[in-house]
């Protein structure tokens, strides 16, 4: 623990180019008013208010995001393509509104959908691939059929990182055959985060109010916090699985990309409950906060809240590998956050943290490399996508992809444009060696993948715990920083939830925004918004709003692009 957190007070400057500050606002790609109304960075209540006086209807609104998205996508790729019925729904929406039925918060506010994520409407469900062009879905996602149900306007569908990055660990990261590459609209030569990379640069780019991503393994967290985006990746079995194109059952989940803490909460009101085809959201029974009192929306607080906050650094475990710039920065936060209050406790270690938190960088296959296959996150990941990938093809019509190996073989045929084999394609380095690794398991549970399941879960859950639990001096949280990926990996495996909240912009050298990430227990994702929420507000009252994208390199198309 090389730590001392209030030698010296915190100087704080702005976030830069900040959405708040006058005269400092980016002019390029500048977003025009709506009909009088500020949009850009528009929240859900203030549009919920421009409806209620009548300043602004879903149609007007749905048709300035559309034209939104007809000024910027060119540049950025991050929608894969727009919803031909989203003006008829928004007239719907409309007419419901001017009779007296209101369905929610969300009624007429607009959304995009990650292209993994099954629409049973006029739109693709892809991942990315040209292999599933035409196919169709039996029925829209559990997620998408309940944000339909609440009134939000589905917008289109947003480009990613192929196969959610299941095909190969060596790929530019937002790249994928049908979207090309989503850009970073901070820094357009380098990563905008993956896999949900279209859902946050969209975001980021007010294209849209917010947006609904997966994670396996860091696809929601990363692109939030490399877009300076709230991302909540709740806890495995809090959302629904069905409908959506899967990695593995036993971590993927479905999450939001916000611009506020407030807004995600929303969102994840809607999207979260008990689906008869995912049998994993049955754990949820008696675990969420009731919707009449205001769901995950209730949670959300200030920064006074701060005062009765105790959180913990696990500085060994996760921390000092991080990056020292980042970390400086993150650091005065952590300062800030004492000055309202909070208890900071540092050297809330993970229980074993040396063979959970990978010292290299990111491998889910780090362990097996290390010869142990029996507690490779890996291990699982790959049995499980044999199996789970051949379910959800199986329900599709209109397709002849039905199995891993049709994937390869077609991956291989369309070698031009899918990269099938490792170094030709600079969008697909590695080709589809993960692929490959799934077609020889033949989706067999055998010794090593029973093995690995349960060390992969039990230890990364017994590791998070045991820092919570402090030795008997219980934190509400812990605190690390977002763009550590071994942390979200850890994470993942326990099938826990996180939030990350933006905190600072490299201004020395990338633009590239970062974020500080809140790490509880199952179940915890009222807390996690509770003291995100409040570390947000006193961010934002030291340092401004987020900033906006900056569009820096906008004119260069490097592929692959770099991860700085």
């Amino acid at each position: 623990m090389a730590l001392n957190l209030f030698l010296n007070k915190p100087s704080f400057g702005t976030f830069g180019q900040n959405a708040s500050s006058s005269g400092n606002v980016p002019t390029l790609f500048a977003m025009p008013n709506c009909h009088g109304f500020r949009l850009e960075e528009t929240t859900i209540d203030q549009l919920q208010q421009a409806f209620e006086e009548e300043r602004l209807s879903a149609v007007e609104v749905t048709t300035c995001y559309l034209d939104r998205i007809r000024q910027t996508n060119g540049w950025l790729s991050s929608i894969q393509e727009t919803n031909p019925d989203a003006l008829a729904i928004a007239t719907q929406l409309d007419e419901e509104r001017a009779s007296g039925k209101l369905r929610g918060p969300l009624h007429g506010i607009p959304y995009m959908a990650k292209d993994n994520i099954a629409t049973d409407d006029k739109m693709e469900t892809t991942a990315g691939s040209w292999m599933l062009m035409g196919s169709k879905v039996p029925r829209d996602a559990f997620v998408v059929s309940k944000l339909r149900e609440a009134g939000a306007i589905l917008l289109g569908k947003t480009a990613l990182t192929e196969w959610a990055s299941m095909r190969t660990a060596n790929m530019s990261e937002g790249y994928s055959a049908r979207g090309g590459q989503v850009r970073n609209p901070y820094n357009f030569t380098l990563s905008p985060g993956g896999s949900s990379s279209g859902s946050a640069a969209a975001v980021a780019a007010n294209q849209c109010v917010f947006s609904i991503g997966t994670e396996t393994d860091g696809s929601i967290i990363t692109p939030a916090e490399r877009n300076a985006l709230v991302g909540i990746k709740p806890t495995v079995g809090l959302t629904s699985r069905s409908g959506v194109i899967p990695a593995t059952r036993h971590q993927d989940t479905i999450g939001i990309l916000a611009r506020t803490t407030k807004d995600a909460a929303i969102a994840l009101n809607a999207i979260h409950g008990i689906d008869p085809r995912d049998k994993f959201t049955q754990d949820q029974q008696g675990k969420t906060p009731s919707l009449e009192s205001g769901g995950y929306a209730q949670y959300v607080a200030d920064r006074n809240a701060l005062k009765d906050a105790r959180f913990g650094l696990p500085w060994d475990s996760l921390w000092a590998r991080n990056s020292p710039e980042q970390n400086d920065e993150l650091v005065k936060i952590i300062q800030l956050l004492g000055e309202h209050g909070a208890t900071i406790v540092n050297g809330t270690e993970l229980e074993n943290h040396e063979i959970l938190v990978n010292p290299s960088g990111w491998d889910w296959d780090w362990r097996g490399k290390l010869g142990f296959p029996n507690e490779s996150e890996f291990s699982v990941v790959k049995v499980d996508f044999y199996s789970d990938i051949k379910t959800y093809l199986g329900e599709l019509s209109d397709s002849p992809i039905r199995s891993v190996e049709d994937m390869i073989q077609y991956n291989l045929d369309a070698v031009g444009s899918e990269g099938g084999v490792p170094g030709i394609h600079p969008g697909f380095m590695g080709g589809q060696e993960n692929f490959h690794a799934s077609a020889a398991t033949k989706g067999v549970e055998d010794d090593t993948y029973r093995s690995a399941l349960v060390f992969t879960h039990s230890a990364s859950r017994r590791g998070i715990d045991s820092a919570l639990h402090n030795r008997g001096e219980p934190v509400d949280a812990l605190l690390v920083p977002a763009g550590f990926a071994q942390a979200i990996s850890v994470a993942a495996q326990a099938r826990y939830p996180l939030v990350t909240v933006p905190a600072g912009v490299n201004t020395t050298r990338t633009g590239i925004p970062f974020g500080l990430m809140l790490m509880g227990t199952e179940w915890s994702e009222g807390e996690l918004i509770k003291w995100a929420s409040a570390i947000e507000d006193a961010i934002t009252a030291a340092k401004g709003s987020r900033p906006l994208p900056n569009w820096k390199d906008h004119h260069r198309r490097v592929l692959p692009v770099l991860y700085e």
